[in-house]
């Protein structure tokens, strides 16, 4: 089900979404004339604290009033704005020398006469702006073209994953020269809002820690807030290795779960192992004192388990060519 009304769009994911592949605009593209360039603005991305250059004198400056919508049509944003305001020319460092930083929505600066860069920052999203300072007060108003994500994750039976044990990475669309995709917005909690540029972004679920992870491609409109849903088909698992049925774990025992392919999903050491697995068939391998137990099994979404590998039943010594035997005494 798909609804758009300004600010509002719920999209539920099945495994994988397909998308047109639109790249999303650069927080530090330059306008200027109609034509963008490229440029390192320090800070730009408004994850961390404003930081406060030096200030400036009050003789000799002129009122410049920033304000900043999402859209054309939108209203003025009145907060969460973060505003960098640069010198356009590089110091020693190779950095733009920072003049001033304030946050809030509409806010109005006193500059020296002369040229400026301006970046508008909200969130994820944002948009540099080249600004001449005269012998006249000002008004500079910045569209951002831009939307948000809101994430969540559910199991295929409708049953809502833990929000402590689903995060999300956001990353560009497309693919750079390396085959990698930019980071955008690491490890997103489920129903947090990530402000984004109008754009088309891939986005990576995963729950717990080891294979149960959804790729999508996820559409972000200008001016909208987009609900995404991503189903995972999984369970969870806790393993352990007892003498007889129900009784204790056996401490010190080496695990390797693999994938019925024989591909080794994870290891670890301990009484138990407990994890997230997807759908599919599995053999767990229980190493304890030199000897090995195995324990096929298959995994059904949403269906958690506790599975148990018993040492007088399945009690098992792999040899060098793959075959089972009885241990030896």
């Amino acid at each position: 089900m798909h609804e758009d009304t300004p600010f509002t769009a719920k999209r539920t994911l099945r495994a994988v979404l397909a998308a047109s592949l639109l790249f999303a605009n650069s927080v530090g593209a330059l306008a200027q004339s109609g034509d963008a360039t490229q440029l390192q603005i320090p800070g730009a991305g408004g994850f961390g604290g404003v930081e406060r250059g030096p200030a400036l004198p009050f003789v000799g400056t002129q009122q410049v009033r920033l304000s900043a919508q999402l859209t054309a049509e939108s209203p003025e944003l009145t907060r969460g704005l973060i505003w960098r305001i640069f010198k356009p020319d590089a110091g020693d460092d190779g950095k733009l020398p920072l003049v001033v930083a304030e946050q809030g929505g509409t806010r109005s600066f006193d500059l020296a006469p002369g040229s400026y860069l301006v970046h508008a920052a909200f969130g994820r999203a944002g948009a540099t702006k080249r600004i001449t300072v005269g012998n006249e007060p000002r008004m500079e108003n910045f569209v951002l073209d831009a939307g948000g994500l809101k994430l969540d994750a559910m199991l295929s039976d409708g049953m809502r994953i833990a929000p402590s044990k689903v995060r999300f990475d956001v990353m560009e669309g497309t693919e750079g020269p390396d085959g990698e995709r930019a980071m955008i917005a690491p490890q997103v909690r489920p129903n947090s809002v990530v402000r984004l540029n109008a754009g088309v972004y891939h986005v990576v679920s995963y729950y717990g820690q080891v294979n149960a992870v959804i790729r999508s491609d996820i559409r972000i409109d200008p001016g909208k807030l987009t609900v995404a849903t991503v189903e995972h088909k999984a369970a969870q698992l806790s393993m352990k290795l007892v003498r007889a049925s129900g009784g204790e774990a056996i401490a010190d025992t080496a695990w390797s779960v693999l994938t019925d392919s024989g591909d080794v999903v994870r290891e670890s050491v301990g009484p138990f192992a407990a994890m997230v697995l997807a759908e599919g068939d599995y053999t767990v391998i229980a190493n304890n004192r030199d000897r090995i137990y195995q324990r096929s099994f298959t995994v059904r979404s949403g269906q958690d388990e506790d599975i148990e590998l018993i040492t007088s039943r399945d009690i098992a010594d792999i040899g060098a060519d793959g075959t089972e035997k009885a241990p030896v005494e």
